[in-house]
């Protein structure tokens, strides 16, 4: 499948009067075309602060990428100047943030703030603008849309006000739409609606999607590929049935057992022990370490390698590593300490 984003070795660092906090730690991945790939992870892993670099909408001078790429359409968008990444975002890479109320402007009516991007970017007519974004409002399940043109974002509800910004944010016809926690602040029953609107907005236009969630409900519904993240690094990534039936990886066995299931008895939910570590001082080695009961002495020691499970599954942990006998039990692991 053709990739339309490729992420090398992602570094992305917060100065503070504390120090520097390491919030993305050599992060690797890549977009296909049509693809939904979930990026999911506790809060404070680096999903968000992942998808800003792509934006680049790092708040500086505090925080910056320090080294990596970030590869679009032949360009390293880590690189560009922020006129050229003016001329990206919105057109050819839009955002969906999780409140939709601070992401519309209350001073200005929904159809103005639909067709800015329009008239700014392709130039067109206040009236052909205006013909594109009602198209678009009726697209995403906007009841009256020659009515709701003219009105305020207070007169919509939550999940309305959600449709619009998928809306504004799919007008100019990007090649990627990247949706940070957008079903959050919705109810299950909206939610659902949001989730079948995007599988929906992505059969009829092609539109690549960069999910960005907690929530591995909503990564079991419309996700093809999944990324986990933890501590500013990818710890494991695979087709939606290699995370959720043949996970490797401790952490992500952690996030699975750790969700409320219907088919459950009382008592079995599994929580993670302990807490992600310190950003200011990361560990040397795996940063799971600490929280993983199958931990090696190599594990604090070294960062663990990718290992490639199958097709597009990949894990990076000493306990899949072939030195450390990939296949072997925990125990006889654990006794591996010699790299």
């Amino acid at each position: 499948m053709e990739k339309v984003l490729q992420i090398h070795d992602l570094h992305v660092q917060f100065s503070t009067y504390g120090g520097a906090v390491h919030a993305v730690r050599g992060v690797s991945f890549s977009l296909h075309r049509g693809e939904t790939l979930a990026i999911v992870g506790e809060s404070g892993c680096g999903k968000s602060v992942t998808s800003q670099s792509i934006m680049g909408l790092i708040p500086a001078p505090h925080g910056r990428i320090t080294k990596g790429q970030i590869l679009y359409g032949g360009r390293d968008l880590a690189k560009l100047k922020e006129a050229d990444l003016r001329k990206i975002r919105g057109v050819d890479i839009s955002m969906i943030f999780q409140d939709p109320m601070t992401a519309l402007n209350p001073t200005i009516t929904i159809g103005e703030q639909i067709t800015e991007g329009l008239m700014q970017h392709q130039r067109l007519s206040k009236s052909s603008a205006k013909a594109k974004g009602l198209e678009y409002l009726k697209m995403v399940g906007i009841a009256n849309p020659d009515i709701r043109y003219k009105q305020y974002p207070h007169q919509f509800s939550g999940g309305m006000r959600q449709r619009i910004v998928i809306a504004m944010a799919l007008i100019c016809e990007p090649d990627i739409l990247i949706a940070d926690e957008p079903t959050t602040a919705l109810d299950v029953t909206i939610q659902a609606q949001i989730l079948d609107l995007f599988r929906k907005i992505q059969k009829q236009t092609g539109v690549s999607i960069i999910l960005i969630t907690h929530d591995l409900g909503v990564v079991a519904q419309v996700a093809d590929r999944i990324a986990v993240m933890y501590a500013g690094k990818i710890a494991e990534t695979g087709g939606r049935r290699d995370i959720f039936y043949q996970a490797r990886h401790p952490y992500t066995k952690g996030l699975l057992q750790s969700v409320p299931r219907l088919d459950r008895e009382e008592g079995d939910l599994v929580p993670i022990p302990g807490t992600p570590p310190d950003l200011f001082a990361p560990p040397k080695g795996c940063p799971f370490t600490a929280r993983c009961d199958h931990a090696m002495e190599v594990c604090a020691r070294l960062d663990p390698e990718k290992t490639h499970i199958q097709d597009a599954h990949f894990v990076n942990c000493w306990l899949e590593d072939e030195r450390a006998g990939r296949g072997s039990s925990t125990a006889e692991k654990s006794t591996i300490t010699n790299f």
